[in-house]
């Protein structure tokens, strides 16, 4: 089991044909992903790769070949419409790795997606991997840009709005010889698709995932939220690192969601009210998996 993905997906990458999405759908494709469909308009006919099939629009695709997964490598002007026209197609999964997509777009998208039948992750996220259970966890799920090579399957989910510090835990668990089920970065933009509390919820239903990191970063109440559905939902072990603890007030810091707006958003704060749900936190990114092991016995 893992949640959103497995080594069964379907998936199209909206913008294959760009310099950035063709890089990434290839190293997918490496890592065992099953990358159905490329969408670029006006290269409709034509091959990726001598493999995956270009389609001139999302509707086609999905028709021809089944997908029920989208990643989106468009630049921030026409990034909200991409999303929306795989919501139009039907496709269940969307994930929006760009970054600067103006807010009021992503307000339209949000308002439009509200009672679809398709879930977004992102924008301006690294994405989403389920590990394979091969030779170097290939054979798994890769959609967007994170490193397959530093995961490992196995029980331990991860979520994030900071890719990096995704790849961190990852790294730290693998390292440790703990793998992970599935890692799912949502994005550090102040409107996205799937919260912090989406994802632990979906981690707490599935049985293969056995403990938690959760990483946030000031800004939001999005982690706040989660800890406060887990203290009294979810029995599963969660470990904590929230970023931004030297960030000045009042400035924003990387992630366009990054800006302390009110006492519950800055890191001390959040530390404290995540402390006070029963999940453990690690005071740098260095001791992220091992706060975890630490809670969880092993």
């Amino acid at each position: 089991m893992s949640i959103l993905i497995d080594e069964n997906t379907k998936v199209l990458v909206q913008g294959i044909t760009g310099g950035f999405g063709g890089r990434h759908a290839k190293l997918s494709l490496e890592y065992g992903t099953n990358i159905v469909g490329g969408v670029t308009p006006t290269k409709g006919g034509q091959m990726f790769e001598n493999t995956v099939p270009i389609f001139d629009t999302v509707s086609e695709a999905v028709k021809e070949t089944g997908a029920t997964a989208s990643v989106i490598f468009v630049p921030p002007a026409f990034a909200a419409d991409a999303i929306l026209e795989a919501a139009d197609a039907g496709v269940e999964l969307i994930v929006c790795i760009t970054e600067g997509i103006p807010v009021m777009d992503m307000m339209r998208v949000k308002a439009m997606l509200t009672g679809s039948r398709s879930r977004l992750v992102g924008p301006n996220c690294p994405g989403i991997v389920t590990p394979g259970r091969g030779e170097k966890s290939h054979g798994g799920c890769r959609i967007g840009i994170a490193p397959g090579y530093i995961h490992k399957r196995g029980n331990v989910g991860v979520v994030s709005r900071s890719g990096t510090l995704t790849y961190e835990a990852v790294w730290q668990l693998t390292q440790l010889g703990y793998g992970q089920s599935t890692c799912v970065g949502i994005g550090g933009d102040p409107i996205n698709g799937t919260s912090h509390l989406d994802v632990i919820r979906m981690f707490n239903e599935d049985p293969e995932t056995e403990a938690i990191i959760l990483i946030g970063e000031i800004g939001g109440i999005a982690e706040v939220e989660a800890a406060r559905w887990a203290k009294d939902h979810c029995k599963k072990p969660i470990a904590g690192f929230i970023a931004g603890a030297t960030a000045p007030p009042g400035r924003r810091m990387g992630h366009a969601g990054a800006i302390v707006g009110g006492e519950e958003d800055t890191a001390q704060a959040k530390k404290l009210i995540l402390a006070e749900c029963g999940i453990a936190v690690a005071e740098t990114p260095g001791v992220m998996a091992k706060t975890l092991l630490d809670l969880w016995g092993k």
